[in-house]
């Protein structure tokens, strides 16, 4: 069909309507300094939800080392009965090895032989991953119903065509308890998480076991380590600090099930476990000094949380005489972490293998304590700030909501919603009383997307972290929550978490690579800055140090956005341009454990003569400018 000049002229305008934006321009001064940058800025938060720490980043494959039980056995152990074998398993509620763990898991095997041997079985979490020719630590607690020698054989076995992938073996010695160490090297078998542990014996004898444990390589090698590729991940995220032990989880539903740190440092079979507020079991393995050394282990500052006399239950401790012992305990903690190896605290962290004292600025009092309908915080947060100060004047101090009486140092903002509310957040703190208490925004996320946030979410999270730099004067600390999910079916309660795992891999959400791609170019100070004629979704941040200008852009429109970016003082000469950037077709779009790579930054490169710079950014994008000032 024939078509005139003018009518394909407007059909071509048309097409170039729909598919782009109209210009905006970006105006950046690129020599007058508008605030300070906080350096502390990006870091992470963390607590045992999800299978964060058991079942996740925490290293230990055996599920329920410490053999608890219910109505239908010992909780994921099974026993094992090849051959002719007869054995039966139950819990002895009067033996243990300790006064923590006293109780155990008892093995009466009356019929077994080299060829038909008897024991227990772990399915670990959701499986257990094995790779080839990886060496494999463990351990457990035994003693036997005589002094005989009883030997034990320890194996790695594939569920489904039944290999021993990794085998090895110990000897108990006797009636008395003692722990035993093993190690075992791995096949060259293929890569896999359907796998289960096995523990037997192959004669006639009663056997006590508590506390078996199995550990892969950790994050340095650490012992009652970390898993390598999910610190790998995180270390990605350059993070400044940690906020730890968490939230509900320092809370714990009652007072009795909160984060009792005393109970949770030193040997792990002084380590009695407790019930999380997620609805499973903590081994208790991420004790207090296990968080220290993470924060070591990746160069973060602590942040640590202090339990503050409210549990999730709505139990309360009174302000006054009943709430002098928590603040006590609160004390001493904080000389764990900090005091020189002559006090006595110090001398305990000491004694548990770090005799040098951790570094502690921060200390948050309580967790969202805006739920205590007694309304007590204004007094449990004053009786705990004045007993700290006296001790540890330079601490800083941050309360969970504001408070009346008094100013607090700094002040925990929460934010969880979906991406147009996060949209609407990027504007919050841009007109903050600048005279208030400094901000820690201690918990957000958009909730888009799941186990793992998806690219809407993303855009919705960078277009929130825009107004947190360019307000970094008085947000001077923020952390996404949760920071972790176990992706297997049960792993999760609550959705967009930033990293997912089975047993074997891990993958970054679209939301995770937002944060790495933030903060992997941060100045020390933002410019004056300004638009005009950008659309609601266009949201940008600008910082600077003195080589380089770091341009966090954010397009959330489903059509591209042309720019006009002018650098006002840069000068005539010519600017390298580093890029990276992250889009994708769909806001719905997102990374999974089976596919985890659909959506990452792709880098780029230009460079822009003079003081102006046209620019396209992608629909549905993310983009990180470092622009060289050199």
């Amino acid at each position: 069909m024939f078509r005139s000049p003018d009518i394909c002229a407007a059909l071509i305008l048309g097409a170039l309507t729909l598919q782009a934006q109209g210009p905006a321009t970006l105006n950046i001064e690129v020599r007058k300094t508008k605030s300070a940058v906080s350096p502390t800025l990006y870091g992470l938060m963390t607590e045992e939800i999800n299978y964060s720490y058991d079942g996740g980043l925490y290293g230990e494959l055996i599920r329920n080392r410490t053999f608890r039980s219910d109505w239908s056995g010992v909780l994921n152990w099974f026993l094992v009965e090849k051959g002719s074998a007869a054995a039966k398993m139950s819990v002895d509620s009067k033996e243990g090895p300790t006064p923590a763990l006293a109780t155990s898991m008892k093995l009466e095997v009356t019929r077994a032989d080299a060829r038909s041997p008897a024991g227990v079985l772990n399915e670990g979490y959701w499986g257990i991953a094995v790779r080839p020719n990886t060496r494999y630590t463990g351990s457990f607690y035994a003693k036997a119903g005589s002094e005989s020698a009883l030997p034990v054989t320890i194996v790695l076995v594939a569920d489904y065509s039944g290999q021993v992938l990794a085998k090895t073996s110990a000897t108990v010695e006797g009636s008395a308890w003692r722990q035993y160490k093993f190690e075992m090297q791995s096949s060259d078998a293929a890569a896999s998480y359907e796998n289960h542990f096995e523990l037997t014996i192959d004669r006639p004898a009663t056997l006590w076991l508590q506390l078996v444990s199995l550990f892969p390589p950790t994050f340095h090698s650490r012992a009652n380590g970390n898993r390598i590729d999910i610190m790998e991940k995180l270390a990605a995220m350059h993070p400044t600090f940690l906020r730890f032990p968490g939230g509900n989880y320092l809370e714990g539903n009652r007072i009795e099930t909160r984060f009792d740190w005393k109970k949770m440092i030193g040997p792990l079979a002084d380590r009695p476990t407790h019930p999380t507020t997620w609805n499973y079991h903590s081994s208790d393995g991420m004790g207090l000094l296990e968080f220290l050394q993470w924060c070591e282990d990746l160069h973060m500052e602590p942040v640590l949380g202090i339990y503050a006399g409210y549990s999730l239950g709505g139990q309360v401790v009174k302000p006054g005489p009943d709430l002098e012992s928590y603040v006590q305990e609160g004390l001493e903690e904080i000389e764990y972490v900090t005091g020189k190896a002559d006090t006595k605290w110090g001398a305990v962290r000491a004694k548990d293998g770090h005799p040098a004292p951790f570094s502690l600025r921060y200390v948050e009092i309580g967790n969202e304590d805006n739920f205590d309908r007694q309304k007590t915080y204004d007094g449990r947060y004053a009786q705990f700030y004045k007993a700290i100060k006296v001790k540890y004047p330079s601490m800083q101090i941050i309360a969970t909501m504001p408070v009346q009486g008094m100013t607090p140092d700094i002040l925990d903002d929460h934010y969880y919603k979906r991406e147009q509310g996060m949209f609407e957040e990027s504007r919050h703190y841009d007109k903050t009383d600048r005279n208030g208490p400094k901000i820690f925004v201690g918990e957000w996320a958009t909730r888009e997307g799941s186990p793992t946030p998806n690219q809407g979410a993303a855009l919705g999270d960078a277009a929130f972290l825009t107004g947190l730099e360019r307000n970094s004067d008085v947000v001077i600390m923020s952390a996404y929550a949760p920071l972790f999910v176990n992706v297997n079916p049960g792993g999760m309660q609550w959705t967009s978490d930033l990293i997912g795992y089975d047993g074997l891999s891990s993958y970054g959400s679209p939301s995770y690579y937002a944060q790495v791609m933030f903060a992997s170019c941060l100045g020390d100070h933002t410019l004056e800055s300004s638009t005009s004629d950008a659309g609601d979704k266009f949201f940008y941040s600008v910082t600077a140090a003195p080589s380089k200008l770091c341009l966090k852009l954010v397009n959330a429109s489903s059509v591209p956005q042309p720019l006009v970016i002018a650098l006002k003082g840069a000068g005539a000469g010519a600017h390298a341009v580093h890029i990276d950037t992250m889009k994708a077709n769909t806001t719905w779009a997102t990374n999974t454990i089976n596919h985890p790579d659909r959506i990452v930054p792709v880098k780029s490169a230009t460079s822009v003569k003079g003081e102006r710079m046209q620019h396209v950014m992608p629909q549905y994008s993310i983009q990180v400018l470092q622009i060289d000032l050199k």
